[in-house]
C-alpha cells in the first residue's frame, strides 16, 4: 500500500510531512508550544495537516532539552524563524502560498513574527496565520527545568525575569506585557481558544479580537465551550475541521 503521508527533508532545517507526489503543495509552518521541539506534538499536528493535502513543516525553535525535557524558550531569535520560513518557500515541493500555525507559546510566536514582518515590510510574510490559545501580549521566558504544575508553590506560566524572544539581535521592543501588534497584519487570521482554559485565559483572545476590530480587521475567531488549554477529543476534532477549512480557503 503506498504511503499517504510522506516525510521529506528540508535541508539544514528539518523534516516536513506532506502528500505523496511532486507537488507543489500549499505549505504550513507549525510552531510548538512550551512542550518543546522534542515532544512530538508539532510533528503530530503536521501529520494531520499533511493528511489533508498540505506540506507541513514542524519548526523546532526551543533551545536545549531532549526526549525527557522540553528545554527552554529564552532569547529565541524570531528572525531565525523568518529565515526558516523563507527556506520553506524555496523548497521545490512548496507552492506559492505558505501559512503559519502556532499553539500556545507557538501562537504567541506566530503572531509576533507576523506583526514584526509586517511592521518591517519584510518579504515572504505568511499568506494566512492561525493561532490557538494565543496571548495578546508578549510573555516572559520559559524554562522547563523550573516549571511547576498549576497550584504548586512558586507556580507561574512564565518567568518575568527572562526574555522569551529577540528580533534582529535585541529584545528591547519585546519585553513582557508589551502588546502584540498583530493588527499590522492585513492577511487572513484565525484565532481560537478554549473557554475553560486554566493555563492562559480566554480573555487574552477576546482582547485580541476587540483590538483587531478597532483597527478594522476581521479575524476568524472560534471559542470552544467546555474546553481547556488543549481541547479534548470532540473539541479537537471540531478545531481541526475549522482550522483545515480556514487554510484550504486561504492557501
Amino acid at each position: 500500500m503506498p504511503l499517504q503521508i510522506v516525510r521529506r527533508l528540508l535541508p539544514e532545517w528539518g523534516t516536513t510531512y506532506g502528500p505523496p507526489g511532486g507537488g507543489p503543495f500549499p505549505a504550513i509552518m507549525v510552531l510548538h508550544g512550551s512542550e518543546g521541539a522534542w515532544s512530538g506534538w508539532s510533528h503530530r499536528n503536521a501529520a494531520i495537516l499533511a493528511a489533508h493535502g498540505f506540506l507541513a513543516f514542524p519548526f523546532g525553535y526551543s533551545s536545549g532539552g531532549n526526549a525527557w525535557n522540553a528545554g527552554h524558550i529564552v532569547d529565541c531569535p524570531l528572525d531565525r524563524t523568518a529565515q526558516a520560513l523563507a527556506a520553506l518557500r524555496d523548497f521545490p515541493f512548496v507552492g506559492p502560498r505558505v501559512g503559519l500555525y502556532g499553539v500556545s507559546r507557538g501562537a504567541e510566536h506566530a503572531l509576533l513574527l507576523t506583526s514584526l514582518m509586517a511592521r518591517d515590510e519584510m518579504p515572504g510574510i505568511p499568506e494566512a496565520v492561525a493561532a490557538h490559545s494565543p496571548p495578546d501580549v508578549v510573555c516572559g521566558g520559559f524554562d522547563a527545568r523550573s516549571f511547576r504544575d498549576s497550584g504548586d508553590p512558586g507556580w507561574q506560566s512564565w518567568d518575568v525575569g527572562k526574555r522569551a524572544w529577540t528580533w534582529k539581535g535585541g529584545s528591547e521592543g519585546l519585553l513582557p506585557t508589551t502588546p502584540i501588534e498583530v493588527e499590522r497584519y492585513a492577511g487572513p487570521l484565525f484565532l481560537s481558544h478554549g473557554v475553560q482554559d486554566r493555563l492562559w485565559s480566554v480573555e487574552m483572545t477576546k482582547r485580541l479580537e476587540q483590538r483587531l476590530g478597532r483597527h478594522g480587521r476581521q479575524p476568524e475567531v472560534h471559542y470552544y465551550e467546555g474546553e481547556d488549554h488543549l481541547p479534548g477529543s470532540e473539541g479537537e476534532n471540531r478545531h481541526h475541521e475549522l482550522l483545515i477549512d480556514f487554510f484550504q480557503r486561504h492557501l
